[in-house]
């Protein structure tokens, strides 16, 4: 079952907070505010289905070692409970869910409810059913001090307003709690223009080939360049509310895994 934000807990996020004229990035276009979701949303209807085959392609297979350190780092014992932001298709919910066992508790969220769908299905076929909702990060429907962990992989940097998120993950987060923001990051610079050249010729390649959808992973390039690098989002982290602070660049810096620690 989806449950929608309607239906469950409403804070005082979700309650305040109004559209505006404002503009912001969609990849190297700037769009008003209002537009973005629905534009990130498109990206993400078109590419559910093959959005894990593409995964696999993109990083020639990398994205699962990014995904594995984040869960060591996330250290989820039995019992927790687990906040899983822009979860998608589920990889972390998965690991996450195992780790928690019965008496633990793992949400497995996204905004965009193609990709929720996706990751339902996925852990259903493996056994298992953990809540699933489709809710914007920017007003997480929980109360306040609830997770022991929460997580989102390669998610920020879709979001309209990044602080805004990163705070509502702090506030829903225990005292002690970890934050863990796995995101595509600046590149060593060595590697930049071999990396470029890869980002806008063969990942729209890939993605008109494997996907049918071109402009997508041509936004996916673009999103990534407009995205925060390693100290700016440790900036963030910090600003948003958490301590202990800290990055670690994988790839060369290719993404970078951030972790903050409400206190």
């Amino acid at each position: 079952m989806l449950y929608d934000t309607k239906i469950m807990k409403e804070t005082p996020s979700s309650r305040t907070g109004s559209q505006t004229d404002a503009t912001t990035h969609f990849g190297f276009r700037s769009v008003r505010e209002s537009e973005k979701a629905a534009k990130v949303a498109q990206v993400f209807h078109s590419v559910a289905d093959r959005y894990d085959i593409m995964n696999d392609l993109m990083s020639v297979g990398l994205h699962r070692a990014w995904k594995a350190f984040t869960i060591a780092r996330a250290d989820v014992r039995s019992g927790m409970k687990v906040l899983d932001i822009a979860g998608g298709t589920g990889d972390l919910a998965r690991a996450f869910a195992r780790r928690v066992g019965p008496t633990g508790e793992v949400w497995l969220t996204d905004i965009n409810e193609s990709m929720l769908r996706v990751g339902r299905d996925r852990l259903a076929d493996d056994g298992l059913l953990p809540p699933v909702a489709v809710c914007d990060a920017e007003q997480l429907p929980f109360p306040d001090g609830y997770f022991d962990r929460v997580s989102v992989a390669f998610g920020l940097r879709n979001m309209t307003h990044k602080d805004r998120a990163l705070a509502e993950m702090r506030r829903v987060l225990k005292p002690g709690g970890k934050l863990l923001v796995l995101e595509f990051s600046k590149v060593a610079r060595p590697l930049a223009p071999l990396y470029d050249w890869y980002s806008f010729n063969v990942l729209p390649w890939l993605g008109s080939r494997v996907a049918g959808d071109a402009d997508s992973y041509r936004y996916l390039a673009e999103s990534i360049r407009v995205h925060p690098g390693q100290q700016e989002l440790a900036s963030m982290l910090e600003e948003a509310g958490l301590s202990r602070v800290k990055y670690f660049n994988l790839s060369a810096g290719i993404v970078a895994l951030h972790e903050g620690v409400n206190l």
